[in-house]
């Protein structure tokens, strides 16, 4: 197992583990990242990890930690892989974890039901079970800003936006697994309700690098819209393939985990625009970054390359940390405590409140849309906006698009009530 301490240092599993139960009795405050800088999906994975590491690293530089209090932030490498996930928060729970960031839908699944039984809340940001969004049925995970399904709400709100999706075939693309089959659900449902149908093209873990046969049954099925729930190389490489059909850019859309440098830098002028979903701000023009460069970056603490800091995905995993670092600063205000446990940090991410002013304080002005913790909406229900690649770089092409909360918050609680039906001995909440 691979560690690694935010100063640099990288000792081996047992010299982290005692450093870690040490520090940890000194009052600190431990987050492990559960990372994966190897492996299929490490050109994703990585650039995440370092936005997050980077972000603490700078609240210790800085300002000392939150509250005052030190951040210990410990990686541990899954690889993607969700039996080495949870090997990884077997091994790194005991030594007071705060909070898990899974990065994984697969990691989060097994994860959901360890987090009531250990008392460690598990956030996974804007993946992972999007019925986890209902509070009173998961009360110790959460899926904020918002989920896989509200988001599929939105993009199918921006296509109804440009010609309607009444009569439209919407072509869906998607990694073959928990991560990719998500929102189907989602689609299955809306589709009668909408008036659209749906064409399915899924692509195995084997198949990320050779998509003829996916992109010929696309050019037989003809669909008028192309969404895809991709991840690693299997975005650049459908794009690549939607290319070679000359499949119309501007109508295919990728989700958040499509639509990032690491996804079209490979693709460059064919993928011009291109279309896909984001929550979080892009480039370094916003203090907290420069702070970040300046506290970070240019003393050489880092894993990053220079030339990255700012990048969609890197930004993505700085909010990831941002979301964290509020929820443990609200939780030491409700408690009183400097050092906080993990029913504490559980208490501060149903509390929290990251507005607009909150974020022009912490040096984000626009970064994201408001997100305010809530015991009901595990969710956060937030808005997307539509970036497009113009062959070069993302440029936001639309204002914040909200979901349809109407349709999917039903369709969530009735999800979350299957998903407890048959665990008689489930820990639900009452909210008030």
């Amino acid at each position: 197992m691979y560690k690694k301490i935010i100063t640099g240092a990288v000792a081996t599993a047992v010299a982290v583990a005692t450093f870690v139960s040490t520090a940890h009795a000194e009052d600190t405050l431990y987050i492990p990242a559960l990372s994966y800088r190897t492996g299929a999906f490490a050109g994703g994975g990585t650039p995440f990890a370092n936005g997050f590491m980077d972000y603490l690293a700078m609240l210790n530089a800085r300002d000392g930690g939150i509250g005052g209090v030190k951040i210990v932030n410990e990686e541990c490498e899954t690889a993607y892989n969700a039996q080495k996930g949870v090997e990884c928060y077997e091994a790194t729970k005991g030594n007071g974890a705060l909070v898990y960031n899974p990065l994984s839908t697969g990691i989060t699944l097994q994860l959901i039901p360890k987090a009531p039984v250990d008392e460690i809340p598990v956030l996974s940001m804007g993946y992972g079970l999007s019925a986890a969004g209902i509070g009173e049925k998961f009360p110790w995970t959460f899926t904020y800003p918002t989920s896989y399904w509200s988001q599929m709400s939105s993009i199918l709100k921006y296509i109804d936006s440009n010609g309607g999706l009444k009569g439209q075939k919407i072509g869906f693309i998607y990694l073959d697994v928990g991560y990719g089959r998500e929102p189907i659900p989602l689609l299955e449902k809306l589709a009668p309700q909408l008036g659209f149908e749906v064409a399915m093209f899924p692509v195995a873990g084997k198949e990320m690098q050779a998509q003829s046969a996916q992109w010929l049954n696309v050019r037989k099925e003809r669909p008028d819209w192309m969404i895809m729930w991709g991840w690693g190389s299997m975005n650049p490489t459908a794009i690549k393939e939607a290319a070679k059909i000359r499949y119309p850019m501007d109508r295919f859309i990728g989700n958040w985990w499509s639509s990032a440098h690491a996804d079209l830098v490979p693709v460059g002028e064919a993928g011009k625009g291109y279309v896909g979903a984001n929550f979080s701000g892009i480039g370094t023009d916003f203090q907290a970054l420069q702070d970040v460069i300046k506290y970070v970056i240019e003393p050489g603490n880092t894993r990053t390359d220079p030339s990255k800091v700012g990048d969609v995905l890197y930004n993505r995993g700085l909010y990831n940390a941002v979301i964290v670092a509020e929820a443990v600063e609200t939780a030491q205000k409700m408690t009183g405590k400097s050092a906080i446990s993990g029913a504490d940090m559980r208490l501060g991410l149903e509390n929290f409140n990251l507005d607009a002013t909150r974020l022009a304080e912490l040096g984000l002005a626009g970064f994201a849309g408001d997100l305010k913790g809530d015991c009901v909406d595990h969710e956060g229900g937030g808005p997307v906006f539509m970036q497009q690649w113009d062959g070069e770089n993302w440029v936001k092409i639309t204002d914040p698009i909200a979901p349809m909360s109407d349709v999917v918050r039903p369709l969530l609680e009735a999800a979350a009530d299957a998903y407890v039906a048959d665990k008689p001995e489930w820990k639900t909440q009452t909210c008030n």
